[in-house]
This record gives structure tokens, C-alpha cells and sequence, in this order.
């Protein structure tokens, strides 16, 4: 009853916060100030998923108590069998409850929410890691239209013989960079290639960043000194491709405020025909790429913290093995393999995120110490 105890005390102390938040949304000074509205939004949306939780589990630990009573005190043999049932029912659900709560009151990372932008990169393996970048990008392609979310490629730079050198796009949908983070790192795979004449098998390598987008309020950007140029975009899109200068790109001078340096930041975005839609997509990415920048620091910090971590640290870590000759798919964080390696490429990947997600939140209740 201890370990019930020590749950309903984490659950009570913040039932009071969620009321403090509930009347703080409706404030007009909170309203107004939209870096704090949209946070406090999130923890309101959070907290009352937490408060449903309380309620189940108070309900379960009320209907434990009495139907122990009645077994106590009843003396009539079909009020003591329907009793015994609830007492069943209930201490079954007990233990699933609990573990639901404890994953609920891990503090939730501030990005989980948020929208990414998202950036393959053929590595070594010449055409072939190309080949493989397009495999990737289709993966993931397939695995966003499952969830219901909205791709779109931002720029482009195509293999020589298919595929993609690199490739830039957004994804926007609910909770996306919770779901699609623990994919940056360096994934290889193992095959015969198209372009190898002699049969011979070929490990080649592309790399996935995922980057939270950033909101306006959550980097200083002086937009007075960001150089636009405009360029006739290549690629898709017939005559008007070359008539209209669409594609923008976005000069700044940035200085990191980690380590002092001062960089030049560009970037190119070719999405549509619409040069202010570019431009506004370019601006959105910049934004974006700065966060991600201010950030490390803080990853890094987590990173340290959880050796085993499967969400964020070196980017340039190999996490991904697909090896064709057997047919499977192996995350080299959690050691989980799937035999399923076409299935995975076609978009089925929630079963390894589930697995990622596990190993996450594991680490995350031993931090808290749940």
C-alpha cells in the first residue's frame, strides 16, 4: 500500500498545479504572451491526461477496499462471489494502471510535440548510398501517410543514377518529433547494388537528422540582416522552372552563443513555385537549424546522463543495419531486429519506434526514480 501511497501522492500534488494552469490559460496577460500561452497549453493538455489517470486508479483502489470489506464482513454467498470477481477484475487492472501512471508522470521532453524538419544524406557508397537515401526517404514517406501526417520535400539534390544525394523536408502532424527523433543517426545497409556488375556484396551508408521546428518565439533572428538571392529552381515543375525564379536562399551571420564563433548559415528551398511560400519555408528553416544549434548543449547533457540513450547525442553514430542477404533489420542501441526488412522499408517501422520508446521511457523512470 506504500507504493499506492507514494503513486496517489505524486498524482495529488499535481492535481493543484492543474488547477493553477486551468485558471492561468484564461488569463488575459497569459494569452497574450504566446512563448508562455503555448507552454502552458501543452501542460494543461499533459496534466489532464494525468488527472483521467488518477481518477481510474483511485476508482480501482476504492473498488480493491470494498470488495474486500464485503469478503470481510458479508456473510450472503452470491454478494461474497461477486465480490471475489470485482476483487479479481480490479487487482488485474492494478498493476497495468500503476505502469501507465509511472510512464505518464516521466517528464516529458518540451519538443515531443512539435513539428521536424527532416534531412537525409547519401554517405559512403557513391550511387549507391543515393539509391539507398531514396529508399529511406520513401520509407518514411509511406510511414508519415500511415500516421496521417503532411510531408513536404523542401529541397533536393538528386543521385546520378536515382535517388537522392540529400533531401530536405517537414512533417507536420501530432507529436511528431516524439515519434520520428530516435530515427537521426547513420543507417547502413548491406546488399548487391544495381550499380555493382561483379555481384559483390556492399556496405553503404546514409544519415538521417530530425530536427524539432523551431517556433518564432524560440530563437532570436534579426530578419533586417538575413541576404536573400532568388534562383531558377531545377528539377520538377515543366517551362515555368526555367522562366520563374521561385527558389530562395537565405544567407546569415550567426553567432553560436555555446562556443562563441560566429558562422555563416545557408539555406536553399526549392518546394514550390510560389517564391514567398519559399521564402516563409526557408525562414521557418532557419529558425529551425538555429535551435537546433542552441540545443546540442542540452542533448548533449542528456546524453550524458543516459548511456544507452535512443533519442538524441552523436548523429554521426551508425544506430541502423539493413541487411538484405538475411532479410532484416537491426537497431544496434537496443539490439532489437526485425526479420521484416521489406515490410520496414515500405513504412511498417512503429514496431522498432514502440521498442525505442520502451527502452526511452525505461531510462527516463530510473532518472526520475519511479
Amino acid at each position: 500500500m506504500a507504493e499506492n501511497n507514494n503513486i496517489l501522492q505524486k498524482l495529488d500534488g499535481l492535481e493543484a498545479r492543474y488547477e493553477e494552469v486551468t485558471t492561468l490559460i484564461t488569463d488575459p496577460s497569459v494569452i497574450s504572451d504566446q512563448q508562455r500561452f503555448v507552454k502552458l497549453t501543452r501542460e494543461y493538455k499533459d496534466l489532464g491526461d494525468i488527472m483521467k489517470l488518477r481518477k481510474r486508479y483511485i476508482t480501482c483502489l476504492e473498488s480493491i477496499a470494498e470488495a474486500k470489506d464485503i469478503l470481510a464482513n458479508e456473510s450472503d454467498p452470491e454478494m461474497k462471489e461477486m465480490a471475489r470477481e470485482q476483487l479479481a477484475e480490479s487487482e488485474s487492472a492494478q498493476p497495468g494502471l500503476e505502469e501507465e501512471i509511472k510512464i505518464a508522470l516521466v517528464p516529458k521532453d518540451p519538443e515531443d510535440a512539435k513539428n521536424v524538419e527532416m534531412e537525409i544524406r547519401a554517405g559512403t557508397g557513391g550511387d549507391e548510398a543515393c539509391l539507398f537515401a531514396g529508399d529511406l526517404f520513401s520509407m518514411y514517406k509511406r510511414f508519415c501517410e500511415s500516421k496521417g501526417w503532411n510531408i513536404s520535400v523542401t529541397d533536393v539534390s538528386e543521385g546520378a543514377v536515382g535517388g537522392f544525394k540529400e533531401i530536405d523536408f517537414a512533417v507536420s502532424g501530432e507529436g511528431v518529433y516524439g515519434i520520428l527523433k530516435y530515427e537521426s543517426g547513420v543507417h547502413r545497409v548491406q546488399r548487391v547494388p544495381v550499380t555493382e556488375s561483379n555481384g559483390r556484396m556492399q556496405t553503404s551508408a546514409a544519415t538521417v537528422a530530425v530536427l524539432p521546428e523551431a517556433e518564432a518565439f524560440d530563437v532570436q533572428i534579426n530578419e533586417g540582416e538575413i541576404k536573400w538571392d532568388t534562383f531558377r529552381s531545377s528539377g520538377a515543375g515543366g517551362q515555368n522552372v526555367n522562366k520563374v525564379e521561385s527558389g530562395v536562399r537565405a544567407r546569415y551571420m550567426w553567432k553560436n552563443p555555446n562556443t562563441g564563433e560566429t558562422e555563416e548559415i545557408l539555406i536553399e528551398c526549392t518546394e514550390t513555385r510560389d517564391q514567398p511560400k519559399n521564402k516563409e519555408r526557408a525562414l521557418a528553416r532557419l529558425r529551425t537549424y538555429i535551435y537546433d544549434k542552441e540545443h546540442q548543449k542540452y542533448l548533449d547533457d542528456i546524453a550524458n546522463r543516459r548511456k544507452t540513450l535512443v533519442s538524441t547525442g552523436d548523429r554521426s553514430a551508425k544506430i541502423r543495419t539493413y541487411n538484405f542477404p538475411q532479410g532484416r533489420v537491426t537497431d544496434h542501441r537496443i539490439g532489437f531486429t526485425t526479420h521484416d526488412l521489406q515490410g520496414f522499408l515500405a513504412g511498417d517501422i512503429q514496431p522498432m519506434i514502440d521498442a525505442l520508446t520502451v527502452a526511452e521511457n525505461a531510462e527516463r523512470m530510473k532518472e526520475a526514480e519511479l
